[in-house]
């Protein structure tokens, strides 16, 4: 047991006089035009042992990016915890795209370039040959950067204080994942067919919080744990930390604007902000093809969770469940066991089979035996799977392991577990379930 501290540092993720290339989706989407700033947040947190956690307002995270913002610390600001940062991203898909440079696996969608026949090539953007873009590996060594100076700030900003536990429900996140009565089973299939017999998996409802004030009882910050990723807008062309931002304009509308949100994603693989039952139409278009519905039938529900007005009622819920558990703190703790333990875990790769690897070769095959002219974002987005099938079978030729970092963590009574995958929800309640901790933190794309 010791004295904790705690620190806060916030840096933004909106390069100045440039547009970028947005992450997620498979076409381009450049911009400029901010809703709400996308930005790196960092709590630091002292005791017998240190950790500092790096939420970014970003699709993903990689080992790679966490190497780069480590070697910063390490060796241009001679940080002398650079290995005690986690950094993590909330999968939102209004926020920059990066490129991984040194990833020896290469692109998914590279493989398609065995098999483009001659005169066929991909459609081109004339945006991205415009001097004001962020590129990808200007983009990557930006965030890095962003990263280490939010984990120094956090660090300085240092000071005894203390925490409270609390916990709420909103219901955000549901299942994106429709199945069907021959067993199949698609994200973003259709539930207006006969067909259609149940949704994959369940959902969860439950906010993990921890509030953290100063020696006085001043909140600082909010630690926000909930299995949804941040995609109310993913498909809109502007710079957002989407729901989340919002929770956070929320809570400085309500706190002052030096509180601090560290939004942590639990594991929500197959979780989406939308209810795939009482579906309700994008208010304007989206460029997906998979989202495409025919004679949708008028719902009485939420509003558009593909739109702003979706995002501004997720952010609600979240908002109001937080100041409940606020208001039911009934005392807050200054002295607690805290333990930090870094583990790397050589993981399995998942094994493609050779009739897999076959099927899908066949399937490339077949697709670009009809195929006329310039290949579209759509076609991507149906070669996607296939090519990486063809890719793992590629790469599990020589690689056997993939090895991994996690971080567990233990304040008092709380524990937190972090996973770099984009886990399901069923793994994640398997892990809390058997936790002995009487509130886990999961902490996926971390």
């Amino acid at each position: 047991m010791s004295k904790l501290r705690f620190g806060w540092g916030e840096v933004s993720l909106v390069p100045e006089g440039k547009k970028i290339n947005l992450a997620g989706q498979f076409y381009e989407r450049i911009t400029d035009e901010v809703r709400d700033p996308i930005a790196v947040t960092a709590l630091a947190v002292e005791g017998e042992d240190i950790a500092i956690f790096c939420s970014c307002d970003l699709e993903s995270t990689s080992y790679t990016l966490l190497c780069a913002a480590r070697d910063i610390l390490k060796n241009e600001k001679n940080f002398p915890y650079y290995n005690k940062v986690i950094v993590n991203a909330i999968h939102s898909h209004t926020s920059i795209s990066y490129s991984n440079y040194s990833d020896a696996y290469g692109s998914t969608l590279s493989v398609l370039d065995k098999y483009i026949p001659e005169g066929v090539g991909y459609e081109e953007f004339a945006s991205a040959d415009s001097g004001d873009l962020l590129d990808g590996e200007a983009a990557f060594d930006f965030i890095a950067h962003k990263i280490a100076d939010a984990a120094v700030l956090a660090y300085e900003d240092l000071k005894a204080g203390k925490y409270a536990p609390g916990f709420g429900r909103a219901a955000v996140g549901m299942c994106r994942r429709v199945c069907y009565d021959d067993g199949s089973a698609k994200m973003w299939g259709d539930t207006n067919f006969a067909n259609f017999t149940e949704l994959e998996g369940g959902n969860d409802s439950g906010i993990e919080m921890l509030f953290i004030t100063d020696e006085n009882e001043k909140l600082t910050g909010v630690v926000a744990n909930l299995a949804c990723p941040a995609q109310t807008l993913e498909h809109r062309s502007i710079i957002s930390a989407d729901f989340w931002g919002d929770v956070k304009k929320n809570l400085r509308a309500k706190f002052g604007a030096d509180v601090h949100l560290l939004p942590l994603c639990s594991p929500a693989g197959d979780q989406c902000p939308r209810d795939m039952i009482r579906w309700v139409e994008p208010e304007t278009p989206i460029n997906d093809p998979n989202i495409i519905r025919e004679n949708v039938p008028y719902r009485r529900a939420d509003p558009s969770m593909f739109d702003i007005k979706g995002c501004i009622r997720a952010a609600r819920r979240i908002t109001d469940e937080i100041l409940y558990a606020y208001e039911d703190i009934e005392a807050y703790i200054s002295d607690a066991e805290f333990v930090h333990k870094v583990i790397a875990l050589d993981m399995p790769v998942r094994r493609v089979t050779i009739e897999e690897k076959d099927r899908a070769l066949e399937a490339i095959k077949t697709f670009f035996a009809n195929h006329k002219g310039t290949l579209t974002f759509k076609d991507s987005a149906a070669m996607h799977v296939h090519a990486g099938t063809v890719t793992r079978y590629e790469v599990q030729q020589t690689v056997n392991t993939d090895e991994i970092e996690i971080h567990i963590l233990k304040l008092g009574d709380v524990a937190f577990a972090t996973c770099p995958y984009e886990l399901f929800l069923d793994f994640g309640n398997r892990i809390r379930s058997r936790s002995k901790a009487a509130q886990t933190f999961l902490v996926q794309l971390c």
